[in-house]
């Protein structure tokens, strides 16, 4: 099982999503698709179609930049990361 850890301004969007979620899969991919499945429309917030992750969002698994194709193993730690811009 992995643990996701969200960005504070995601669980305003949903009713109940906490900033850390215990989630079964063996993928980014597949851990936002069991997000998706529990709050819909987060694969919108966090992913383009195609699929391919928003410009404005990093994940690391276990402190390394990923891709949605990367493994997740047993205790991996999710960290999605939304970039703060300004001027």
């Amino acid at each position: 099982m992995a643990e996701l850890h969200l960005p504070p301004t995601l669980p305003s969007f949903y009713n109940d999503l906490p900033r850390t979620v215990d989630v079964e899969a063996s993928t980014v991919n597949e851990a936002i698709d069991r997000l998706d499945e529990r709050w819909p429309g987060l694969r919108d917030r966090l992913c383009e179609p195609g699929p391919a992750l928003r410009r404005h969002i990093a994940v690391y698994v276990d402190r390394e930049q990923a891709r949605l194709d990367t493994a997740l193993g047993p205790g991996s730690r999710v960290d999605v990361i939304a970039a703060i811009s300004g001027g």
